[in-house]
């Protein structure tokens, strides 16, 4: 598993050359092949989903100092696209640069959290609208992107009933990315995407009452009915009741 700072037995340090340092290797071990140009981009990408999925799950914890080495050797990838996929992760606002090398995974204050709610409140609510007006727009064909909505919930169900707190996350993201697709509009998807990680690691974080659950079978309602006033006022509801829970869960408010 990769290091993280916070361990007797982890590396503190990330040399010069990008997020993690340079371009050595543990003595014995040989440097790892370059990657062939034309399969770099997917293999940043793979890369960048598993590290985002590391701490989301929490496996690289808030505050860690991630090392592009120990990383790579993890994902048993060569550094490269490893290098690729924390800048990428730096532009989503889950890992922040250091000030003279290296990374660590961000820390969510409250502000973080103020900030992220008042960003995704308006998004959040215009994709409902947006997926509710689709959906009334094909009739009485129903768009393929309330199946997968459908999906989602059932999964999201199946998760809590189990109490698999981390499945539950990600079918809940599921959730709001499938709403997004199906308003089938691409500038609000692009938004929405930056977001996605920080909206992950945040759900993650707060607790998951079962009156939020329940909302989500009533935006899910709505936008199938193709009634978008109502989809968005019930996302709205749900998006501030979202934002209580958090900072009560996170900062202990009242």
């Amino acid at each position: 598993m990769a290091h993280v700072a916070g361990s007797s037995a982890r590396r503190n340090g990330a040399g010069p050359g990008g997020p993690g340092g340079g371009r050595t290797t543990a003595p014995g071990r040989p440097a790892p092949q370059e990657d062939i140009r034309p399969g770099r981009t997917s293999l940043s990408v793979r890369a960048r989903d598993a590290v985002r999925q590391r701490i989301v799950d929490r496996r690289y914890p808030q505050g860690a100092r991630l090392v592009e080495r120990e990383v790579a050797e993890e994902l048993r990838m060569s550094r490269v696209p490893v290098r690729e996929a924390l800048r990428a992760l730096v532009g989503e606002g889950l890992l922040e640069l250091l000030p003279h090398s290296g990374v660590r995974v961000r820390r969510l204050e409250r502000p973080d959290v103020e900030h992220l709610y008042e960003v995704w409140e308006p998004l959040a609510v215009q994709a409902s609208r947006l997926a509710a007006r689709r959906v009334a727009g094909s009739a009485p064909v129903e768009p393929p992107g309330v199946t997968a909505l459908r999906t989602s919930l059932d999964r999201a169900e199946e998760a809590a009933s189990d109490d698999e707190g981390t499945r539950e996350v990600a079918a809940h993201t599921a959730f709001h990315e499938d709403i997004v697709a199906l308003s089938g509009n691409p500038m609000l998807a692009r938004t929405m995407e930056q977001l996605s990680g920080q909206l992950q690691l945040l759900f993650g974080m707060r607790e998951e009452p079962q009156h939020m659950r329940a909302q989500h079978a009533v935006m899910f309602r709505y936008i199938a009915a193709g009634d978008e006033e109502s989809a968005a006022a019930s996302t709205l509801l749900h998006v501030r009741d979202s934002r209580a829970v958090a900072l009560r869960s996170l900062f202990d408010d009242a």
